[in-house]
């Protein structure tokens, strides 16, 4: 996924720029998934069968606005029309209480009856279907849910008041007043349309959830410039194949990932490096989509696109996470499973302590408040908690440069006390250079080097690039090896011109029976304790010298370190160098434990000791051998500039490779957490005090009952409560 870790074809400067006739795009099948419950999932829009939400497309697309914009404009619209149905309703069933409008000899009469029986029945009836089909589907599939206590106390509330209207001679003489029975309309009505105004507003919320996931897609252009041979044309983005050949004019985007074949350009790379200043970019350089080409033009190969590209693997990684379950979820999953039956029995109960110690008409009060039980307690706002924050987190995080693969790693990231780091590429910028060259014994330096530039051009370790690049700088010609061979973290041998060469360690050089190193040993001890890293070189069975690499600690690192120890981390430096130079690079940086000269396997070892320890660790690596540790601490964490296998094996990736987002990701972590624990307590605070309210606990002591009205508003406040304290994470500082 990384820039580094992209693999291309071998250029070849020969070859023409071909045509690609246009393709018709693959329809891409659009998943719908459930916020709440991610197992469920179908090919069309719809309602989860388990929680009545609506569901929401599995992968945000450039076109999921207007897919998610007709939900939203049906539930907009089905409120505005109930509301203005609804209000006429609420004016006349509240006229009595005003003296001027009490005394007109109409408010109370049939005539006002029956406006609100006609008025309230649209209402219900066609502005609140969408939410009596969810309660009467959740009855049907036995997945109870808050639109089971919605559908029955609004259903409960119209159906009575509607029989009062048409079949009055069924109610006891106890329930008529004046020969009328009393009706509720204004209820129902008003709670339908509170309850739509809360999905208006839900549904809104959660299409801002996406707009991390929409910011990145919109960093690709829609098209490209595909090289023919009768002149450039245009191409959506979604027909251009591996092996296209695409034009870039200046101020354009690169379309997809690949490398350049023909002319120079500068582009501006501050998408995945952070950086604002542009990168010179010639043939052979690899460019990646949605980074910003600037004055010059060129002409790239495509060698990755659509998912593949390093854009759509991070969009791919952001929208996994978001759907991923928290630890912590399983505590409100628990507990919903339990509510709405807990609810029901909440409500009969009230209904029957009503009839049995309530004031006349004692029916009236007890339906009234077994509805109002039904209508406060919906446990939307309980379900919503986590997933809603970790979708808010998981989107903030990779604004920042910080991806997560999933809701667990982001639990665990906030519980992390000691930070595991390895060395070279994460700590250091990973492209060691020759820095000294000291041949000993007579050797020439020349031939010094190219004996040594020789060998370990047959060598794919990071030193030994260094050793054959700061040959060729100097002008030297590398000859060919023969009987080449490579000890695991030891050193190389092999023949160049009849010659026997080795470089590497000097218990390697022992192994070979090179003897004499003390002098070499001596010397190399001054160079390690300035952070370099010392290799030895032994000629035709002598000691011929030692070349030093450094490896520079990158500009950020210092910064990086003190802000993870500000956080209370300890951190600790695993590398395979020697002893010497881990100590002075530690030294320089402040860390708190070293341990040097550590093979792959014993990173792994030393990660189950800290965590045998009681500590819970936390490691970050960005090479193919840091997999292993990485996998094995709580929470790995890959540096974006690394390798495809050490991001695989992370729960984070740092896209731009810098240290400093370990600190912004576990700043992230902890503020996600809080967040989902501060809407755990109102959920839970919301419903403990909700229901003896509206079951009217308080009516002994003040004469206070809580219309079914005003719980039909607390509970859809409660639920936007929810959404929007999640919301605040999308500018959390990190």
């Amino acid at each position: 996924m990384a820039i580094d870790s992209i693999r291309s074809t071998p250029l070849d400067d020969k070859a023409a720029p071909r045509s690609t006739a246009p393709v018709a795009p693959s329809a891409a099948k659009s998943i719908y998934t459930c916020p709440m419950h991610t197992e469920v999932q179908q090919d069309h829009p719809g309602n989860c069968p388990k929680c009545g939400m609506t569901l929401e497309l599995e992968t945000v697309t450039a076109g999921t606005d207007d897919e998610e914009s007709v939900e939203l404009r049906d539930m907009t619209r089905r409120f505005w029309i109930g509301a203005g149905l609804a209000l006429p309703v609420f004016v006349l069933a509240m006229a009595h209480l005003f003296p001027p409008l009490g005394r007109q000899p109409w408010v109370g009469g049939n005539v006002s009856r029956w406006m609100q029986f006609a008025l309230a029945t649209p209402v219900v009836g066609w502005a609140g279907w969408p939410l009596l089909h969810r309660g009467w589907r959740s009855v049907v599939t036995r997945h109870l849910n808050m639109f089971t206590l919605i559908g029955m106390g609004v259903g409960a509330a119209f159906v009575l008041s509607a029989m009062a209207m048409l079949a009055p001679g069924v109610f006891p003489d106890t329930m008529q007043h004046g020969g009328k029975v009393a009706i509720y309309f204004e209820s129902a009505a008003v709670i339908v349309v509170l309850v739509l105004l809360g999905q208006v507003l839900e549904l809104r919320a959660r299409s801002r959830t996406g707009s991390a996931i929409k910011a990145l897609l919109n960093l690709a252009p829609p098209t490209a410039r595909q090289v023919a041979p009768g002149g450039d044309h245009e191409v959506p983005l979604d027909q251009v194949k591996v092996g296209d050949w695409l034009h870039v004019v200046p101020g354009d985007k690169v379309p997809v990932d690949g490398v350049v074949v023909e002319e120079h350009s500068s582009v501006e790379e501050s998408m995945i490096t952070g950086e604002p200043l542009p990168v010179e970019k010639n043939v052979g350089d690899k460019v990646t989509g949605g980074t910003v080409n600037g004055t010059g033009s060129f002409v790239m190969r495509a060698d990755r696109v659509g998912n593949d590209t390093l854009l759509g693997q991070i969009v791919s990684m952001v929208a996994e996470a978001q759907r991923s379950r928290a630890p912590i979820q399983g505590l409100a999953d628990r507990v919903a499973g339990i509510f709405v039956p807990a609810v029901l029995a909440a409500s009969v109960i009230t209904f029957v302590v009503w009839m049995w110690l309530g004031p006349e008409p004692t029916l009236a009060h007890a339906i009234v408040n077994a509805v109002a039980v039904l209508i406060i307690a919906c446990p939307c706002a309980l379900g919503l908690a986590t997933p809603m924050s970790i979708m808010v987190g998981v989107g903030r995080g990779a604004q920042a440069g910080v991806l997560v693969k999933n809701a667990e790693a982001l639990e665990r990231l906030e519980k992390v006390t000691t930070l595991v780091v390895d060395k070279t590429g994460t700590l250091t910028d990973g492209k060691p250079k020759l820095v000294d060259v000291l041949p000993t014994g007579g050797f020439d330096t020349k031939e010094f080097l190219t004996l040594a530039g020789s060998l370990e051009q047959n060598s794919e370790h990071p030193l030994a690039a260094a050793i054959v690049q700061g040959a060729k700088e100097q002008g030297l010609v590398l000859a060919a090896v023969t009987d080449f061979r490579s000890v695991t973290a030891g050193g190389v041998a092999g023949a160049i011109s009849g010659r026997a060469v080795m470089v590497g360690k000097p218990e390697f050089l022992r192994n070979e029976k090179i003897t004499g190193l003390e002098p070499l040993e001596a010397s190399a001890v001054k160079r390690q304790e300035q952070g370099k890293t010392a290799m030895f070189v032994a000629i035709d069975g002598k000691p011929a010298g030692i070349l030093a690499v450094a490896d520079p600690i990158k500009s950020t690192t210092t910064e990086a370190i003190r802000d993870l120890h500000a956080l209370g981390l300890q951190i600790v430096m695993l590398t395979g160098d020697n002893r010497r130079t881990a100590d002075a690079v530690a030294k320089e940086l402040g860390l708190d434990a070293v341990v040097a000269g550590i093979e792959p396997a014993g990173k792994v070892a030393h990660v189950k000791t800290l965590r045998a320890e009681g500590k819970h660790v936390a490691m970050a690596g960005d090479g193919i051998n840091d997999a292993p540790a990485l996998s094995e601490a709580e929470v790995g964490i890959a540096m974006g500039t690394g390798t495809d296998v050490a991001m695989q094996s992370a729960g984070v990736t740092l896209v731009k490779g810098d240290l400093r987002g370990i600190a912004k990701a576990i700043r992230l972590s902890r503020a996600t957490m809080r967040n989902i624990r501060q809407n755990l307590f109102f959920a839970f605070l919301y419903n403990a005090l909700g229901i003896p309210l509206a079951a009217g606990v308080l009516y002994p002591f003040f004469g206070l009952l809580l219309s079914p009205i005003i719980a039909g508003a607390a509970m859809s406040l409660s639920s936007v409560s929810v959404i929007g304290n999640a919301l605040r994470l999308r500018k959390v500082a990190l």
